[in-house]
């Protein structure tokens, strides 16, 4: 594990307002700068600022912003991984230049993130999380409950996305994707059938999206009981991938899902009654 050293964090203290230059003093930098003094006749080389942005205050970021971004980025990179474990506070503080208080609120920034959990006490110390989808997941869903948004209509966005991973997979895919999808097969739930489509798609940002949806839908229906898995359908969609025919397996899958009686009820998102 490495921490990378900052430049200049400790030079920003404070989150205090800088101020833009106005246009006389502007002015007369210029003109003491090439000689023409700052009182000299004629129409300014400059065309004036809007009135509107004339003295508009500039936000500095504070130096715990600065220190959460420094860690985060590390984290991101995989400079820093799951499990490790910070160093003490005042080696932090000695390596960021900066005070306790301002480090505690950098480290708060990046709780309420879920990328460190951190523990008080003489045991205690941060500790780095990888970023977690279920997070993205939970405050996703929020929104879709802020916006009064059914559980049917998550389930309907989710199998959307199905025939674009199809069609991914039937474009490109390697023996041991056709391998891992046979072997879903086998499993006693059907659902998982559908999971793996998702998670062997190839594109990561589909797969994410896949799995937020997917999570907000278990987090809020109960488990269902498996129903037999349609192994005509599904194996003939794995001939398909195998035959890069991506129009073929768009056109049976989508047919198979509209098909197949899956539609959670039509109630609304519920995170807070959780």
């Amino acid at each position: 594990m490495a921490l990378l050293n900052p430049a200049n964090i400790s030079a920003v203290r404070g989150g205090h307002a800088l101020r833009v230059p106005r246009r006389g003093s502007e002015s007369a930098t210029a003109g003491a700068a090439d000689g023409t003094g700052a009182g000299s006749a004629g129409p300014p080389r400059i065309g004036p600022l809007p009135e509107n942005k004339v003295g508009q205050q500039v936000r500095v970021p504070k130096t715990a912003e600065l220190v959460a971004a420094q860690l985060r980025r590390q984290i991101v990179r995989g400079e820093l991984v799951e499990g490790d474990a910070l160093p003490p506070e005042a080696v932090l503080m000695e390596q960021f230049g900066v005070s306790r208080p301002t480090l505690r609120e950098a480290f708060r920034v990046l709780e309420s993130e879920a990328l460190i959990s951190v523990r008080r006490g003489a045991h205690g110390g941060a500790r780095v999380h990888t970023p977690d989808g279920q997070v993205a997941a939970r405050y996703a869903g929020l929104v879709l409950e802020h916006r009064h948004t059914t559980l049917a209509d998550v389930h309907t966005a989710h199998t959307l996305l199905e025939p674009a991973a199809v069609r991914l997979l039937a474009t490109h895919h390697t023996d041991a994707t056709l391998t891992a999808l046979h072997t879903a097969l086998t499993h006693p739930d059907p659902a998982h059938f559908h999971h793996q489509l998702l998670e062997h798609a190839g594109n990561q940002t589909l797969t994410m999206i896949a799995g937020m949806l997917r999570h907000i839908l278990d987090t809020h229906t109960p488990p269902p009981h498996p129903a037999p898995h349609n192994h005509h359908d599904h194996t003939h969609l794995l001939d398909l991938i195998a035959h890069h025919d991506p129009d073929a397996a768009d056109t049976h899958w989508r047919t198979h899902i509209t098909t197949t009686p899956t539609q959670p009820p039509t109630i609304v998102l519920d995170l807070l009654g959780e």
